[in-house]
């Protein structure tokens, strides 16, 4: 190659050819009403992100100890704040204890990056999240792709494995199809054959399970010391920010060797007490997780009352499948004429053919917000009928 050749001519030849196959992506800045738009795009599965109570936390805590956490959580990082949200979500969640990151993505990379390695099998559910994906690459241990929520096949990875040692790792709540992993067949199989289960419990804290907390709690794991999860803060709980939870010596093990904790700065206060005021309202507002998840029900049901292939939620999420990415982006604009706002999940986000809009049910949503959304999935079922018999 010429040295004085174009070094970013290949960055506009690949930016032409994803445009072409309705694959680029945009920023697109929103005001703080969603420009008028019904929200069924965000991961505010309870409506908090605006609650004046989680704003009052964030203020609080800001005031007291800063905008910032000043340094990596081993050195001045860590402050009384920070050692109050270990305890307070390793509680909620029946855990005996808890671990706070400064996202959700990096308590992913901390948890299987510092519990796996070399000489360690990893077995991860084929759509499994990006975060999930990048976290088995860098660990450095073989891994196995397993059927999504195929626990058989799991259990025969583990059985059949030369390593000492192994790691399970899925999500609780799929983040595209919305589905739930078979938790308890997983357990079994990794208590059978000496493995650790790490759940990632990002869509399901706050809306699955008793008081929303989480799949792991529902499905009674909540105390097995062979099962670690991890979490997000800003979904459910409307903040940023992730979390681990597990038994001490999983912790102990995280602040001695986790890369993604040791050399990166604390979660900032302001977080952690909007954090803080989330978890306090879901202790006194304990029917937020079911409205959430009769929302997300009536969401599935207009989809497949239009025609359109669906299905069914365990938590939020629901997906409303198209098949191919310009599909999915010309319904998304059909929801946005109707004044609702959806995700539009292309590839590499899906698998080639399950182009898909997403729609994440909130437990604010109104009956006027479920009609404007109604008309434009009726809409986009009329344009996707006429296409297939043109």
């Amino acid at each position: 190659m010429s040295a004085t050749g174009d070094p970013l001519a290949r960055l506009r030849d690949a930016a032409a050819r994803r445009a072409e196959a309705g694959l680029r992506r945009a920023l697109r800045p929103r005001t703080p009403d969603h420009d008028g738009l019904v929200d069924l795009a965000s991961n505010d599965y309870l409506g908090l992100a605006g609650d004046p109570r989680l704003t009052a936390g964030a203020v609080a805590a800001a005031r007291e100890w800063g905008t910032g956490s000043s340094g990596s959580r081993l050195v001045t990082g860590t402050t009384e704040l920070h050692a109050e949200l270990d305890r307070r979500l390793a509680a909620f969640g029946g855990a005996p204890a808890g671990l706070v990151f400064s996202s959700g993505f990096l308590a992913n990379l901390g948890a299987v990056t510092a519990l796996a390695g070399p000489g360690t099998l990893v077995v991860s559910d084929q759509v499994n999240h990006a975060s999930i994906v990048d976290a088995c690459r860098l660990s450095r241990a073989r891994v196995a792709i397993a059927p999504h929520r195929d626990a058989a096949a799991v259990e025969r990875a583990l059985a059949e494995r030369e390593e000492e040692h192994a790691v399970v790792v899925t999500d609780a709540v799929f983040s595209v199809d919305g589905d739930l992993a078979p938790l308890t067949g997983l357990h079994r199989a990794v208590r059978a054959h000496g493995a650790l289960l790490v759940v990632d419990e990002a869509h399901a804290l706050g809306v699955v399970g008793e008081h929303g907390r989480g799949a792991v709690h529902a499905a009674g794991l909540a105390a097995e010391p062979d099962v670690i999860r991890t979490l997000t803060l800003s979904k459910s709980l409307a903040s940023q920010g992730g979390a681990v939870l597990g038994a001490p010596e999983v912790i102990d093990t995280l602040v001695d060797t986790a890369r993604a904790f040791i050399f990166d700065t604390g979660l900032n206060p302001p977080a952690i007490g909007a954090a803080l005021a989330a978890l306090d309202v879901l202790e006194t507002e304990p029917d937020l997780p079911a409205r959430a998840r009769d929302r997300a029900r009536a969401l599935a049901n207009l989809a497949a009352g239009s025609g359109l292939e669906t299905a069914d939620p365990a938590a939020a999420v629901v997906p409303v499948f198209l098949g191919e990415p310009h599909a999915a982006l010309r319904a998304a604009e059909t929801c946005a004429a109707h004044g609702v706002r959806v995700g539009c999940f292309r590839p590499p986000s899906v698998p080639k053919g399950r182009a898909c809009l997403r729609l994440t049910a909130r437990a604010t949503l109104s009956e006027p917000d479920l009609t404007r959304l109604a008309a434009a999935l009726a809409e986009i079922a009329g344009s996707t009928a006429r296409s297939l018999h043109a």
